[in-house]
């Protein structure tokens, strides 16, 4: 059978490259420092309330991020953090 002089648009090796299967994607690592600090933020905005400071999805998306960005410090450090927003939003829950 003889080439078409048309490319094939479709042909794998024309774009092998572009999805090397060896290559990992680069690991997201968030900076510890700005991760920190965005959970400093909240604690202090959670501690100068008399009582919850945000709506019911604001306050859904924090109670759902907060455990997940604190995974990226020392687990120490994030323990912590955990427990001081927790006994944050029972404080503030009961008020």
């Amino acid at each position: 059978m003889a080439q078409s002089p048309q490319q094939d648009l479709f042909g794998a090796e024309a774009q092998a490259e572009l999805f090397d299967s060896d290559a990992a994607p680069p690991a997201y690592r968030p900076d510890p420092d700005e991760v920190r600090a965005r959970l400093h933020r909240i604690l202090t905005e959670a501690r100068a309330a008399e009582r919850l400071p945000w709506d019911p999805d604001k306050l859904l998306v924090y109670r759902t991020i907060f455990p997940q960005m604190a995974g990226w410090l020392p687990k120490e450090e994030a323990a912590q953090l955990k427990l001081e927003f927790d006994a944050e939003m029972v404080r503030l829950k009961a008020a």
